[in-house]
């Protein structure tokens, strides 16, 4: 059954893909961003919802209190597709996502993206990359659009680590907008590199906001990553850890 659970729930959310990339398709282009966000948190609710309904996967939040009332820079943990399907229900909007330039090709969603507000990267480009991210993501910031990123670049199996990409921290240092830290478990129950979803709960945890103020970029990154995979040690890690403990 989790085999057909699993394929049902990729058929759904393609399914209410089409309606709300269509919408923004066609009002995106005139409408302000507030509006179009609200038809893509939707789409990421209804992905929320198809999720429990189907599959069983809950998401349990805590630290929400640390989510800022301003923009900021939302530096997120990246194990799972669950992050780009379903993450945009979870945090503050309007939302500008630093993504991969490749994800603009996808049929429906890409065009979406290419509509919407993001800061697609090359990641062939080096430092005009960093270059780009910092002069587009200090005008979202500007104008009131929190960043969302994956420091990681690629997502990493459960207890792995990857290098953390210097770019959103650099960020942090030349606007002086605060970093606020994600860390979840969502490739326990939705793993990177299968078609599989698992019953469970993620569980999804909001640091306290890291201020860049009087900070070098090395030292925002050291903080931000600090905290993230300090935090994963206290997160299950596997499905027989989260057995074991019930």
């Amino acid at each position: 059954m989790i085999w057909v659970r699993s394929i049902l729930l990729y058929v759904a959310i393609a399914i209410a893909l089409i309606p709300h990339s269509m919408a923004i398709l066609l009002f995106g282009w005139f409408l302000p961003v507030r509006y179009t966000s609200v038809i893509t948190q939707s789409w990421a609710r209804t992905n929320a919802w198809l999720e429990r309904l189907i599959c069983g996967l809950k998401v349990q939040v805590a630290g929400q209190e640390h989510l800022a009332t301003t923009p900021c820079i939302l530096m997120v943990k990246h194990q799972s597709a669950w992050e780009t399907i379903s993450l945009h229900h979870w945090l503050p909007t309007p939302q500008a996502w630093v993504l991969k330039r490749s994800l603009l090709w996808i049929p429906f969603l890409g065009w979406v993206l290419k509509v919407g507000p993001s800061i697609p990267i090359d990641r062939t480009a080096g430092r005009r990359a960093i270059l780009h991210l910092i002069r587009a993501g200090s005008d979202y910031l500007q104008a009131g659009h929190n960043i969302v990123l994956f420091p990681e670049g690629t997502r990493t199996a459960p207890g792995a680590r990857q290098p953390y990409n210097i770019g959103g921290a650099l960020l942090a240092q030349k606007t002086g907008y605060p970093i606020v830290p994600i860390a979840h478990n969502a490739g326990v129950y939705w793993a990177r590199s299968s078609l599989k979803k698992y019953p469970g709960t993620i569980q999804m945890r909001i640091g306290p906001p890291i201020d860049p103020n009087g900070k070098t970029a090395k030292q925002i990154l050291a903080a931000a990553e600090g905290w993230i995979e300090d935090t994963m040690t206290t997160l299950p890690q596997t499905r027989s850890m989260i057995n074991n403990h019930n």
